[in-house]
């Protein structure tokens, strides 16, 4: 298995034997942090590992930060190590949640020079829908050693996210709901609304009725539409704290756009600062 964007049911479950894979539990409730691990423990995918969003997947909070910052690199090269990974593995991510979570860990790995990743298309879904079987035996993986080349190019500071907006040669898309982009609800950031000059792009569009990912044609006609003859590189993804913003660069690889940067804060960090500017309404 050679994949670094997407993979289906069937190609997974021919792979289970190798010893070269390394399949990651992502599952996670931003309401419940505890339930991901709860559900894992239940019932997971043949030999996956399970990693934790706050714990794994994001950094240390600070008055400043978002809600789920950046991890510092080595703390990630000691999770990724810890999970059985090194530059041989292919990992492959799934949640229950469209893949919001399994793209988080999908773009860490890219961000450290890992590109042997993909998500599970359609996530657990997928796997129950094609009778396949699920564990709850522990998995102890053997630790590996991973060496990371990390990418600073992928992801911008706020200051940066400005900066762009200012010079009116960025498109900075947002992954919120069309209800919080508008600041008409906010249950989880202490104020409502977007960047100014922000455009919505709800992470579910990128979806299609039955879970999966929709077409490389459609999500290319879609996300060129979006840039208005702008490169792929004038984009910047945005959400809430960073992580369903992954969704929206996965996408874009799937429809052969590389080069989009995530904005890691997103409006959780942006929010914080008093002197940021806020917009509401569409």
């Amino acid at each position: 298995m050679n994949q670094h964007t997407l993979v289906d049911v069937e190609s997974l479950a021919a792979g289970l034997a190798d010893p070269a894979l390394r399949i990651v539990d992502c599952r996670f409730d931003l309401g419940d942090p505890d339930a991901g691990a709860a559900l894992y423990r239940r019932g997971h995918l043949p030999g996956a590992v399970y990693a934790h969003l706050d714990m794994d997947l994001s950094g240390p909070r600070a008055p400043w930060t978002g809600r789920h910052p950046l991890p510092e690199p080595e703390l990630l090269v000691a999770t990724f190590s810890r999970l059985g990974i090194d530059a041989g593995v292919q990992v492959v991510g799934y949640d229950d949640s469209g893949g919001i979570y399994a793209a988080r860990l999908w773009w860490l790995l890219r961000w450290l020079g890992h590109e042997a990743v993909a998500v599970l298309d359609g996530g657990l879904a997928a796997w129950r829908a094609a009778r396949r079987p699920l564990s709850s035996d522990a998995v102890l993986p053997l630790a590996r050693r991973f060496v990371a080349a990390p990418r600073p190019q992928t992801h911008v500071s706020a200051d940066e996210v400005a900066a762009a907006l200012g010079r009116g040669n960025g498109l900075l898309l947002d992954a919120r709901s069309a209800e919080r982009f508008e600041g008409r609800v906010e249950p989880l950031d202490p104020k409502a609304g977007h960047i100014p000059g922000a455009s919505c792009h709800y992470y579910a569009g990128n979806l299609g009725a039955d879970g999966r990912f929709l077409p490389a044609a459609a999500l290319r006609a879609e996300f060129e539409r979006l840039l208005a003859g702008r490169p792929p590189t004038a984009l910047i993804s945005m959400c809430g704290s960073g992580v369903t913003a992954c969704h929206t660069l996965l996408a874009l690889e799937v429809a052969g756009l590389s080069g989009a940067r995530l904005y890691p804060g997103s409006w959780s960090e942006w929010c914080r600062d008093p002197a940021r500017a806020v917009a509401t309404g569409p």
